[in-house]
């Protein structure tokens, strides 16, 4: 006889991943509760980003225009950050727009939207209950305990975080080192449309992200961000943790420096805070996506899997939590099929995720990590560049060199030396 249960299926967190996997779920016909600690999904988040909009097309067609996205990303500037200058790439690319690349999203708006599809294919969302207890029987997650009150299910999907309440009481999560995490701090600068547009030369509906590493943080492992969205500005500092923690120095200090910097404080002149804070971050997924994420009755999914990649050039977490989500629907959708869901299900999980492009990502990226500690990338890479720029576009009156006795002439002023030089492009090559 078939046990009891109260759904089919509960997933734990309201945020995309969450969203998204209980919408393909209940997309088969099965009764799918969505649970969600805040009042409503996204009112916690202070967070958005840049999602990388290829894998939620998929599912949700024409993406971008029928959902609540800020701008669509045709510009991508990367630079190194120093004292009194900076030095980068900017990239601008029509093609980026058509079809959409990616597009900056406030999490604050588009979570909503994302319950109200999973709510549209049958969904019963369950806003503002904090789960206080799995229900774990015989070593196989049953369930969920709410206010005293047992919810219980044939299957359980946690989306709950990084710091997943879920994966720590199950032991499947231990204490995460330092150096595998990362705090952001960020604040969201209101300004006009059109003052956004003048002013980043774009055109309408267009975005540009900015990445940057050097003096934005100090020296400490990390980097900074800055991205549009319709009418404001997000910016901020992402900062590993077991390096922030050495230092000694203040997340927030880092932060309003960074916003001071010569580069930026143009960008946000004459602009309102309209949010400030921090959010707990992935520095190392790879690593994290090592450890259990899936046990009888039970997967992780999103950030609560570890899926978030930071590879210098972009930093990921969105289309790997939706393309995470896709996964495990259909790892769960088989289960229930075939009637079992007490059994460990991380092989056919992992699986999945390898044949995955997300799986095949983390793979060939798992060095970048190890590469993005190199101090150097925070700290001399950043001046060597601007000094070989400097002295080749200042014209005095003495003779010029070439570009090739400029560069080696101030490697040499750098103390970096060639051979160290060559080395890390070698780890370059190898992490991205």
């Amino acid at each position: 006889m078939a046990e009891e249960v109260d759904f089919d299926v509960i997933v734990i967190g309201a945020g995309v991943a969450g969203s998204v996997c209980a919408k393909l779920i209940a997309d088969q016909g099965h009764e799918v509760l969505l649970v969600e600690r805040g009042n409503e999904p996204g009112s916690k988040n202070l967070s958005g980003g840049i999602f990388y909009s290829r894998v939620i097309e998929e599912i949700f067609p024409n993406f971008a225009d029928v959902a609540p996205v800020e701008r669509r990303i045709t510009r991508n500037c990367i630079h190194f950050i120093n004292e009194t200058s900076s030095v980068g790439v900017d990239y601008y690319d029509q093609r980026l727009g058509e079809p959409v690349n990616a597009v900056s999203v406030l999490r604050a708006r588009l979570d909503p939207w994302l319950a109200e599809q999973a709510e549209n294919s049958g969904v019963t969302l369950m806003p503002g209950f904090l789960i206080e207890k799995l229900i774990v029987e015989d070593g196989v997650v049953k369930g969920i305990e709410v206010d005293g009150d047992e919810i219980r299910a044939r299957m359980t999907i946690a989306a709950d975080g990084v710091n997943s309440f879920v994966a720590r009481s199950l032991g499947m999560r231990q204490q995460e080192k330092l150096s595998h995490l990362a705090i952001g701090v960020k604040s969201v600068i209101g300004l006009p449309k059109e003052k956004i547009e003048e002013r980043f030369h774009l055109s309408e509906n267009d975005g540009v992200a900015y990445a940057m590493v050097g003096d934005c943080t100090q020296g400490i492992g990390g980097g900074a961000f800055l991205y549009t969205n319709t009418e404001s500005i997000s910016l901020g500092v992402v900062l590993r943790l077991d390096d922030l923690v050495a230092s000694g120095k203040s997340a927030s200090d880092i932060h309003d420096y960074f916003l001071s910097h010569p580069t930026i404080k143009p960008l946000i002149k004459g602009g309102d805070l309209l949010e400030y804070g921090s959010h707990l971050t992935i520095e190392n997924g790879p690593a994290m996506v090592k450890q259990a994420i899936a046990r009888p009755g039970i997967l992780l999914i999103g950030d609560a899997a570890g899926f978030t990649l930071n590879t210098g050039l972009t930093i990921r977490g969105m289309d790997l939590a939706t393309e995470s989500a896709r996964c495990a629907a259909k790892i769960v959708n088989q289960a229930l099929t075939d009637e079992n869901y007490t059994e460990d299900l991380t092989t056919v999980y992992r699986q999945a995720l390898a044949d995955s492009f997300l799986g095949q990502d983390m793979a060939t990226y798992q060095r970048t990590p190890a590469f993005l500690e190199n101090e150097r990338m925070y700290k001399s890479y950043g001046k060597l560049a601007v000094d070989i720029f400097n002295e080749l576009f200042t014209l005095d009156t003495t003779p010029r060199k070439r570009a090739v006795s400029i560069a080696l002439r101030a490697i040499k002023r750098s103390g970096i030396g060639l051979l160290t030089i060559a080395k890390d492009a070698w780890h370059a090559t190898r992490a991205l």
